[in-house]
């Protein structure tokens, strides 16, 4: 093999390698883009949730124990939570102002998720919410109040939503971690000091009594809209 067919191939080589780490990074890029996207999804629709826990705690529907129990953990949570969603507009606009992704633009005091304990202070809401509405009677009997079935149906509604974006959000960061273990991107550091973004746990099990969205609401005459 002569000088230039060895120059030739080693050329290619590199060309390939070059392409399949600008291809490499730039999927990185997009799945830290994706992920941050997501947790703001996530952190919008925890707010409502909690927001909505707090407008039905301060409906006067519920038993005084119960409307000050909610109350607490919802304004806790929403206390949270607007504080996450802060942190993640930070992040946002960290990463737009990115020229070559985020293999330099990661700042160790600004990670892809927000220092806010927020699955804490959701779990203790989701415990809560579920300790007060754990009567499907009583919760017919709010149905049936002026106003209540709006209440509890708002409620409901966001609390499936949050399932839907925390689920999203966590196969997101599954796909990232993924990878983000790939030989191109350890071998290279393409991730460079980005942190491993992390899903996000917490405990939002659904309360029996409250029933599904798109399920006939037990209030007379209404029925709740279907998500």
């Amino acid at each position: 093999m002569s000088w230039s067919e060895i120059v030739v191939v080693v050329g290619a080589v590199v060309l390939l390698v070059g392409w399949r780490l600008w291809v490499s990074a730039s999927r990185l890029d997009r799945l830290h883009r994706k992920v941050a996207s997501s947790r703001a999804v996530v952190d919008a629709q925890l707010l409502r949730r909690a927001s909505a826990a707090a407008n039905l705690a301060a409906s006067g529907l519920m038993d005084p124990v119960s409307s000050l129990l909610v109350g607490e953990a919802a304004w806790a949570a929403i206390a949270a939570g607007s504080t996450s969603v802060e942190a993640l507009a930070r992040i946002s606009a960290e990463l737009t102002e990115l020229d070559g992704g985020l293999a330099d633009a990661a700042d160790p005091e600004c990670p892809l998720t927000p220092s806010v304990d927020v699955g804490l202070v959701e779990s203790e809401l989701s415990s809560t919410v579920r300790a007060a509405l754990d009567d499907t009677q009583e919760v017919t009997d709010m149905r049936g109040e002026l106003g209540g079935d709006e209440l509890v149906s708002a409620l409901a509604d966001a609390w499936y939503r949050a399932q839907l974006a925390r689920r999203f959000h966590n196969e997101a960061v599954a796909q990232t971690q993924r990878v983000r273990r790939g030989w191109p991107v350890r071998a290279f550091g393409l991730a460079g000091r980005a942190p491993v973004p992390q899903t996000l746990e917490l405990d939002d099990a659904w309360p029996q009594a409250l029933g599904r969205p798109g399920q006939p609401s037990k209030a007379p005459g209404r029925a709740e809209p279907t998500v």
